[in-house]
């Protein structure tokens, strides 16, 4: 099979569904957005992390890539399909916990620097709350969205406290924000 089909060379695309759309809906804007996500977690997930930290992060992407084929389905019914399931939103709210557990309390606002790896770890936060937006902008459009946008939401937040734990291991002090430089 080819990776090509050329069939989207005039700007439009097909869902799962089989229905042909611009490439510049909403719809594929949310579902690229996810996708962009999911490739920058991967490119966090290839620094030097611990195992349960890249652990997590593959697991992260799976469900990442479940969100995107819910978001292209438009619809359309099929059996075993994937979903956002409750607990992955628990399991991401017991890693948040868990990190920050051993943190110190956060007292200024920080910067996302210190080390590639914590700067990655924004950059899926910065990613993921556009997806959320995007997500959010598509509500006639998304089968159970309350879900979607809950672990869009919290996964933010692990990603700010990822970059936070980063620092924590890697004894990177953290770099505090000055709104007087």
């Amino acid at each position: 099979m080819k990776v090509y089909t050329k069939s989207g060379d005039k700007g439009s695309t097909s869902l799962v569904s089989g229905r042909r759309v611009s490439k510049d809906e909403i719809l594929l804007e949310a579902y690229g957005t996810v996708d962009e996500l999911n490739a920058f977690v991967g490119l966090l997930s290839s620094e030097n992390l611990e195992k349960g930290l890249s652990d997590q992060l593959i697991l992260i992407q799976n469900h990442l890539f479940n969100m995107g084929s819910l978001l292209a389905k438009d619809g359309y019914e099929m059996e075993d399909y994937p979903t956002i399931k409750e607990d992955y939103i628990t399991n991401l709210e017991s890693w948040i916990d868990q990190m920050t557990d051993s943190l110190q309390p956060l007292t200024t606002f920080i910067l996302p620097s210190g080390s590639r790896a914590i700067a990655l770890a924004h950059v899926c936060r910065t990613v993921c709350r556009r997806a959320e937006r995007r997500v959010v902008a598509c509500d006639d459009h998304i089968e159970n969205m309350d879900r979607i946008v809950r672990y869009l939401n919290r996964l933010s937040d692990y990603f700010f406290t990822c970059s936070r734990y980063i620092a924590h291991c890697d004894q990177i002090d953290e770099v505090s924000w000055s709104k007087n430089i």
